[in-house]
């Protein structure tokens, strides 16, 4: 049972979470947007029933490795689930290693466009066995390195005689908006609050991802074609970079 010391400190922080969010919701109504950290433009992308969703869209490449870009549209449920401002850009690239699935997702004023990644695996079947953070090589517009989260999945499929098959799922994100780069959602969180106090700015993150499947014992090699299509692939669309020396730009470190 908790003790009256325990009730008083317990209350004090629900109060200071409280106060936080009330303070942060008040420069909410009245901050300015920041600029994003990946290009948009005018595209048309499309819903799952083959309308257009919008007219504007973060601008993937056309090609990644020799590998063509096929558009994916945008499912009812992310449209009328998230704000009306949110931006997309999603693409399929099918080549000999598998096919690439790339998602952007980009927020506009509402905070809430943006979730945990893991929300939409383990609601789509895939058991998530192994997260890790990575550093991923991009050569361009110079060397560095981009941090980022890998999740290992694994999703248990039926064949037409109920037969039993297990594939892989390999799933690499992270978060950017204009001048940082986050490879988790908490750092990115914390960076919004710091600048929204400081700045009276609210950050505009979009969340980067990258998926592909493949056969169990086949991980290594699928990592290995996917480290090396993003590395050919982001300096494309995202326009915020890590420093030269291998050090990240500044992002806010957690308390």
């Amino acid at each position: 049972m908790m003790n009256f010391g325990k009730w008083v400190s317990f209350a004090v922080a629900l109060g200071m979470i409280g106060a936080t969010a009330g303070y942060l919701a008040k420069i909410g109504r009245t901050h300015r947007l920041g600029n994003p950290g990946v290009r948009v433009g005018r595209r048309v992308i499309y819903d799952d029933n083959g309308k257009v969703a919008a007219q504007q869209s973060v601008i993937l490449p056309d090609e990644i490795m020799g590998e063509l870009a096929d558009s994916q549209p945008i499912t009812t449920v992310e449209l009328t689930g998230l704000p009306k401002d949110t931006t997309f850009g999603r693409s399929y690239y099918h080549g000999a290693n598998g096919n690439v699935l790339v998602s952007v997702v980009l927020m506009g004023t509402d905070r809430t466009s943006i979730h945990q990644p893991q929300y939409c695996l383990e609601g789509q079947a895939w058991h998530i066995e192994r997260t890790e953070q990575v550093l991923l090589p991009i050569d361009r517009p110079f060397p560095y390195e981009l941090p980022a989260m890998k999740l290992t999945a694994s999703r248990v499929l039926y064949g037409e005689h109920h037969e039993v098959k297990i594939i892989r799922g390999i799933y690499v994100y992270w978060f950017v908006t204009a001048d940082k780069i986050a490879p988790d959602e908490g750092t990115r969180l914390w960076s919004i609050a710091r600048t929204m106090v400081e700045k009276g700015e609210l950050e505009r993150w979009a969340y980067i991802a990258y998926f592909v499947t493949c056969l169990p014992g086949q991980e290594k090699v699928t990592y290995g074609h996917l480290e090396r299509f993003i590395r050919a692939s982001v300096p494309d669309f995202q326009v915020v970079a890590g420093k030269p020396s291998g050090q990240l730009s500044p992002v806010a470190v957690q308390p």
